[in-house]
């Protein structure tokens, strides 16, 4: 089972871990990034992310298929918030679940790291004094 999403509503971690759960998982890792209050000493106000989300729905399955083939999960939920975002708000959220709680980790850091680096997700952080749209991908 895979549940891959981009919402513009707030994401609920609970569910993702739910939709993971499976009788033969020995592990469950769930990642939730959430939206803190300052970058590089820069005091964050809020974020806003935009997404082409055709493309990036895309890019999500892609990490997905690397996982089931690389560390052969069970299930994987990825969720991905649009919209301006609050401090302390969860921009995204993935859960795995895995036979083995050492595969589940590993999966769980590359899901988050090559989502960073390929999905076609943009982020706006915004400052008291100013905004500047972050480069994720290198």
């Amino acid at each position: 089972m895979r549940d891959i999403k981009i919402l513009d509503t707030p994401l609920n971690t609970q569910s993702c871990h739910d939709a993971v759960e499976d009788p033969a998982a020995g592990g469950i890792v769930v990642f939730v990034g959430l939206v803190r209050n300052q970058t590089k000493s820069r005091q964050v106000v809020r974020l806003a992310f935009e997404s082409y989300v055709p493309m990036a729905l895309k890019e999500m399955d892609k990490i997905a298929d690397s996982l089931y083939e690389k560390w052969g999960i069970l299930h994987v939920c990825i969720h991905h918030r649009i919209g301006v975002l609050d401090i302390g708000d969860i921009p995204v959220v993935i859960a795995l679940s895995t036979p083995h709680r050492q595969a589940a980790f590993e999966a769980c850091q590359y899901a988050i790291d090559t989502l960073k680096e390929t999905v076609p997700i943009w982020k706006k952080e915004i400052f008291k004094d100013g905004a500047v749209w972050v480069s994720a991908h290198p």
